[in-house]
């Protein structure tokens, strides 16, 4: 076996990463040249994915897999890395500061106030809904299954990154359609909410087509990272409305409340009417 091999096969079964951490540790040791890559060989891959097209936060995403490997290669899992250590180690990029995007008011009306016709397109709406109304992942709305909503109290239970599951609220508004979509569809409490009509779950790839269809058909162009964009929405919209930073940290399900702050970018308006309010000239008048 392999050190690659090894060292996934430790983190599969004494770390218990899910399936699809498996997955991403495949895809990033598939650039290195050898299980021992040299100070030069890494800044050679760096070299390699920057040529390929990857972006800084590709770039990175890679070189965290490849340095967590490096240093179980060298000092063992049981210890974390510092300074101290000896082995080699990709420094990561600077990553560019850009503001997250995000649907504006108005489209966000239109995609809510739509008259959906149809079983697909009634089912889109409500996709919408969900993603607007509770701030969650594209993963975690299309895992979501019947059994996973408390229809009394306005809770729903997902099923976030790392196997960490979270409770947050809905709105009375997206109870009506949750409860219109189970009824209309017969679904069982197993059954995946937003499913095929063989009730297997939903691929991203046709939702994101779908998606940005309808807000073509709309009026509008989707933004970039369109079913994201949904998130970041949700989270402006939440610190607008005088939501806790902290409180936003639990509904989105971050580890880190320093990953919270980047959905925190507020707009130029926003700043323009909080700086009318606050200014001092304004208030010698």
């Amino acid at each position: 076996m392999d050190r690659f091999e090894q060292f996934i096969r430790e983190r599969q079964y004494l770390a218990n990463v899910t399936p699809a951490t498996v997955e991403w540790y495949h895809r990033c040791f598939k650039w290195l040249p050898s299980s021992a890559p040299t100070q030069g060989d890494l800044a050679d891959v760096i070299i390699r994915m920057r040529q390929a097209g990857l972006k800084e936060t590709g770039v990175n995403c890679v070189l965290r897999c490849v340095n967590a490997y490096l240093h179980w290669s060298h000092a063992g899992s049981d210890t974390r890395c510092s300074s101290a250590c000896q082995h080699p180690r990709a420094k990561r990029l600077r990553e560019p500061k850009t503001i997250l995007p995000t649907f504006t008011e108005d489209q966000v009306k239109r995609l809510v106030t739509r008259k959906p016709s149809g079983k697909y397109q009634r089912r889109l709406h409500l996709l919408t809904l969900l993603l607007l109304d509770t701030g969650c992942r594209i993963s975690e709305a299309l895992a979501l299954r019947v059994s996973d909503i408390d229809f009394d109290n306005l809770l729903v239970r997902l099923d976030g990154k790392g196997r960490k599951q979270r409770v947050v609220p809905f709105s009375f508004e997206l109870r009506k359609a949750l409860v219109r979509h189970v009824r209309d569809e017969k679904s069982r409490p197993e059954h995946i909410l937003l499913c095929t009509r063989c009730h297997t779950r939903m691929s991203r790839r046709n939702v994101l087509r779908d998606v940005k269809q309808l807000c073509r058909s709309l009026g509008f162009d989707p933004p970039v990272r369109t079913l994201h964009a949904f998130r970041h929405t949700f989270a402006l919209n939440y610190l607008r409305r005088g939501g806790s930073v902290f409180h936003l940290q639990k509904v989105l399900g971050h580890s880190t409340l320093e990953m919270t702050r980047l959905y925190s970018n507020l707009t130029t308006d926003d700043l323009q009417t909080i700086h009318e309010r606050v200014s001092l000239l304004g208030r010698q008048k």
